[in-house]
């Protein structure tokens, strides 16, 4: 009886261990992710996106504006499809969700290749690996350091100092040789939400040096006044998105798409919008600036913001283009007889019914109206933000010099609806085998391009010393015009 007990027991094992097994793999099986479903069957687009001061930011009116979002937006629509954007605050985060498949894709301010990271729970394991669409737009790491302290020719020359970068973006696998290489050099890898947490501990004295993207640095210089770039820190790489590694038709679909947003022209316009025509305020100039958002702005801010609400002209674009003006002074009055907050001449004042000049509120709202019409003669395919751009220009040289120096760009096989193109034409409009053509004339065409340069200027350090009033208007809204 005992052998037969025994040799039944021996019989009912094998059952037990499998059954054993089968509880464990399927424990296993369901510690690990399931591959995310395709846009499509999920009816949306999951994105995880780090924020970043180029890549994908808010715009004027709060809403999202940037390299990454015009592009995302733009393949969102084409394949019929709405976005849920998540916002995560930092590269490792980011490439840690997408690699675990909560998330199609990943974007802002990644540079192809970047490694993925750990996500907590594959402890033990190789970190997740990603896929990587095609690079959209390339950019240099440069070196960046307080202006108050010596300006390094190069690595050899920060012995013992302390250089930090952006953790899980791509630039520290860049750097891997130069770390190598030196030393000498306190490293140090942050994961921070973006570049701008870096470049503002180095322009108030947190961190010695930062290494950060060329686009960051330039956008941030009217922000933060105390840095510099000191050198380039490397090759240029090619910012790029992450893709679930379960997407490989969605990685296809979208190399497709950024090769044909390449081939008519598309992402270079969505390049120059968001990384082209940054114009820096001197360093005296820009701390005169700040002081005076602090001391005299809030005299006028209620008449800009009254301005917006009855005008459509945002506040703080109002407001900048006044400082250009007449650096806030209601009394202002220049050689060639305009004079006002808003520097209005006599014969538009008289059209604006602006009755005192001298009148902050009055010119100020009257300055509002005219930018308005002035957008509103412009054709209606232009669109934003370089309607705004086009019409400010107006506000400083007029009309009829604008539209010749419309009508010469697009002689010059330029596009007459695009800002960028528009202020090659206009210093031209100086030079007599190009205005004796023009309709109305001689222009001193280099005048509008550096008032429009000093309002963006300006209205960029707005944007991001002052809040946005209620109701909040969009600026940045819109395609490009396309080319002819």
């Amino acid at each position: 009886m005992r052998d037969a007990a025994t040799a039944g027991g021996a019989r009912r094992a094998p059952r037990s261990v499998l059954a054993l097994l089968a509880g464990v793999i399927a424990l296993f099986a369901a510690c690990e992710p399931e591959p995310l479903a395709p846009p499509q069957v999920l009816h949306e687009l999951i994105v995880a996106v780090r924020p970043g001061p180029t890549t994908w930011f808010p715009g004027p009116d709060g809403a999202p504006a940037g390299f990454d979002h015009d592009l995302l937006e733009r393949f969102a629509r084409e394949q019929k499809l709405p976005l849920r954007v998540v916002i995560v605050d930092s590269a490792s985060k980011l490439l840690a969700q997408v690699a675990a498949g909560k998330a199609h894709i990943g974007a802002g301010g990644l540079f192809q290749g970047a490694p993925a990271v750990e996500d907590g729970s594959r402890t033990g394991t190789a970190p997740p690996a990603v896929l990587w669409t095609a690079g959209t737009y390339a950019v240099e790491p440069v070196l960046i350091y307080n202006r108050d302290s010596v300006r390094p020719s190069s690595f050899s020359d920060l012995e013992g100092a302390s250089v930090a970068y952006p953790e899980a973006t791509g630039l520290d696998a860049q750097l891997a040789t130069v770390r190598l290489t030196h030393p000498e050099v306190q490293w140090k890898a942050m994961d921070v939400p973006s570049a701008d947490a870096l470049i503002a501990q180095v322009s108030d004295g947190s961190i010695d040096y930062a290494i950060v993207p060329s686009s960051d640095a330039a956008v941030a210089q009217n922000a933060y006044l105390d840095f510099e770039v000191a050198f380039t820190a490397g090759p240029r790489r090619l910012l790029a998105w992450a893709i679930a590694p379960s997407q490989r038709t969605l990685r296809d679909a979208i190399d497709a798409f950024i090769s044909r947003m390449r081939a008519d022209g598309t992402l270079a316009r969505y390049a120059e919008r968001n990384f082209s025509g940054v114009r820096r305020v001197e360093r005296i100039d820009g701390e005169i600036f700040r002081d005076r958002i602090r001391n005299v702005l809030p005299q006028y801010r209620r008449h800009f913001e009254d301005a917006q609400a009855q005008t459509g002209t945002e506040w703080r674009l109002l407001a900048a283009v006044a400082y250009q003006e007449s650096q806030w002074d209601p009394f202002a009055t220049s050689e060639t007889g305009v004079r006002g907050l808003m520097q209005l001449t006599e014969d538009t004042a008289r059209a604006l019914g602006v009755a005192d000049r001298l009148d902050a509120r009055a010119s100020i709202h009257g300055a509002g109206r005219y930018l308005r019409a002035l957008k509103d003669k412009l054709p209606a395919r232009i669109a934003e933000p370089d309607r705004t751009w086009l019409a400010l220009a107006a506000f400083n040289i007029g009309v009829a010099h604008l539209e010749d120096a419309r009508i010469l760009a697009q002689k010059l096989k330029l596009n007459p609806d695009l800002w960028n193109d528009v202020r090659k034409a206009l210093p031209l409009l100086a030079q007599p085998e190009y205005y004796a053509d023009a309709k109305f004339g001689y222009a001193r065409g280099g005048m509008p391009v550096a008032f429009v340069d000093r309002v963006r200027a300006y209205y960029d350090m707005l944007l991001r010393a002052e809040p946005g009033h209620s109701p909040r208007l969009r600026l940045t809204a819109g395609e490009p015009a396309p080319p002819r």
